[in-house]
């Protein structure tokens, strides 16, 4: 029973199902292939609205009952919305496994979307829009993301903007369901202590009649535009993102960037954090992330500092890049690097969340379950050169963009 189990309805929707019999809990995730990148134009932000108003009733549960059936027997229940794809998920006692599984597909299956609580929710949603625009530490990525991308779907804001939420109806959320929300873009994930013929069956009787088919979007690639944003607010810090174009997520050199973010941002042992905190003590937080899509990537250097150390940040940026291209790595940083990007992956995956979530994310891009040890030995694999080379691609100086958010002159 060890292992992954898959299967295939014959409407398209796939189940994955990871048992580890030892445990007394089950992680459970249904993930539709439906994120902000698959938006009409006059559908900026629908997605992540729709990932809202599944938690508002369905017509056998209220919005409480929904909560209550898996919070209220010792559960945890949520949601999230992405560029590619749209996750419900639960981490429950295995007991409550297949209550856990009614529920998230009754969601699915079944919800209301009311009118009067759609409109109630707009202002829930408007809400969270301010506040991000009112964190600059978190609002800086998303300038950064739509300044560098512009008009290309990957560059869509997920949560939308206060006029297009506000012109959301039930007849939208619905055509966008129907348009989304079929069978081949489905799948269901579960790890921890389960039966996986169990899981099998209960979801065929839930799931099996969802439309069939999908709707695929062509993966076409941004066109970056390298520009300086300076956004003037009322702040004590300089909030900034500096970075460029990175691999999509079948580039072969997809390893190599992790392994560039883990050299560049990895910790308390990256080399930004080492050089502009630790020997120079001009930001608390400084790091790097790589985003990579089905059309494209971003690899950026965030951090906050003060208004009178920014152009020396700056400028140590771009100088420890140029470093790295130049020189490469020190003795046995590499190695280092390596070994400590294994241990995460495998200390990650102690938990059932990280197992379900990986499963649904190789199925989702990959179509096919990817064993540990063979990521772990495509990293193992990658050399300090082409490392060099990819930095050296990704964050051409001259091609690079820089977002900042601070108490600029007008």
């Amino acid at each position: 029973m060890s292992g992954l189990h898959r299967f295939d309805l014959e409407n398209g929707v796939r189940i994955l199902v990871e048992p580890h019999t030892h445990l007394r809990s089950t992680a459970i995730g249904i993930t539709c292939s439906a994120g902000s990148r698959h938006e009409h134009d006059d559908e900026a932000g629908i997605t992540h609205f729709i990932e809202h108003m599944l938690f508002k009733g369905t017509k056998s549960r209220t919005a409480m009952d929904i909560a209550s059936s898996v919070e209220g027997r010792g559960g945890i229940l949520n949601a999230f919305t992405d560029k590619e794809q749209t996750t419900y998920y639960c981490r429950v006692l295995s007991s409550d496994t297949a209550n856990a599984l009614d529920v998230l597909s009754d969601m699915l299956r079944n919800s209301l979307l009311d009118e009067v609580e759609l409109n109630r929710e707009k202002g829930v949603v408007i809400e969270e829009i301010r506040r991000s625009e009112d964190e600059p530490g978190d609002h800086v990525h998303e300038l950064h993301v739509s300044g560098r991308w512009g008009d290309h779907p990957l560059g869509k804001p997920v949560i939308g903007t206060h006029d297009s939420v506000n012109s959301f109806t039930p007849d939208a959320l619905r055509k966008y369901m129907a348009r989304r929300y079929l069978g081949g873009n489905i799948i269901v994930s579960v790890a921890g202590d389960c039966d996986p013929e169990a899981i099998f069956s209960q979801v065929t009787s839930l799931l099996g009649d969802l439309p069939p088919g999908n709707d695929p979007e062509p993966a076409n690639k941004p066109t970056p535009t390298a520009s300086d944003n300076l956004v003037a607010k009322n702040v004590e810090q300089v909030h900034f993102c500096i970075g460029g174009d990175s691999v999509p997520l079948h580039d072969p050199r997809i390893h190599t960037a992790a392994v560039l973010d883990a050299t560049l941002g990895g910790g308390m042992s990256g080399r930004l954090f080492q050089e502009l905190r630790e020997k120079r003590g001009l930001a608390y937080a400084i790091g790097s992330y790589n985003m990579s899509y089905s059309g494209g990537g971003l690899f950026t250097i965030y951090g906050g500092t003060g208004p009178q150390t920014w152009d020396e940040v700056q400028a140590l940026v771009r100088s420890e890049l140029k470093r790295f291209v130049d020189d490469g790595y020190a003795d046995g940083e590499l190695e280092r690097i390596k070994l400590q990007m294994s241990g995460n992956m495998v200390l990650a995956l102690e938990s059932m969340n990280a197992r379900m979530m990986r499963n649904t994310k190789n199925e989702l891009h990959f179509r096919r379950d990817i064993p540990l040890d063979e990521t772990l030995e495509k990293v193992n694999k990658v050399t300090s050169q082409g490392v060099r080379d990819l930095c050296a691609e990704m964050m051409d100086l001259e091609r690079l963009s820089t977002t900042a958010i601070g108490p600029f002159s007008a």
